[in-house]
């Protein structure tokens, strides 16, 4: 007989509960966080604080059903700052057409036939001026 007499059904129980116990820490983490970025005032994070950290399921549950929708907007408009902070390095990275690069394309499409001498002229001065 094994020293290490484990049932396959102990694992499974225990790799649940420690599941659950990582979920339960990530969520604590993530309100206190949300605590902290919110725009209530100092007093409010402070009872939030104390009361997330003495009675920390009560706490969670509650400030979840309290701000639940704002922390999700929050998230989503952190998200979407990002989202709009990346694209604009890669605009800068990738260093967009300039305005000679712009009129050479016109130019192009003038001598092509696509553009009017009107439409040609108009986009031109769009872009110098």
């Amino acid at each position: 007989m094994l020293a290490y007499d484990y049932p396959i059904l102990g694992l499974f129980w225990t790799m649940f509960i420690f599941f659950l116990w990582f979920a339960w820490i990530m969520l604590l983490f993530r309100v206190i966080v949300d605590i902290f970025r919110s725009d209530m005032g100092g007093m409010s994070k402070a009872l939030w604080s104390i009361f997330v950290i003495i009675v920390p399921w009560l706490g969670v549950l509650i400030y979840l059903i309290a701000n639940g929708d704002s922390m999700a907007q929050r998230d989503v408009s952190a998200v979407q700052q990002n989202e709009a902070e990346v694209q604009a390095y890669i605009r800068a990275a990738a260093g967009g057409a300039g305005t000679a690069d712009e009129i050479a394309k016109l130019s192009e499409l003038h001598s092509k036939g696509v553009l009017t001498d009107a439409e040609f002229a108009q986009q031109k001065a769009k872009l110098l001026g």
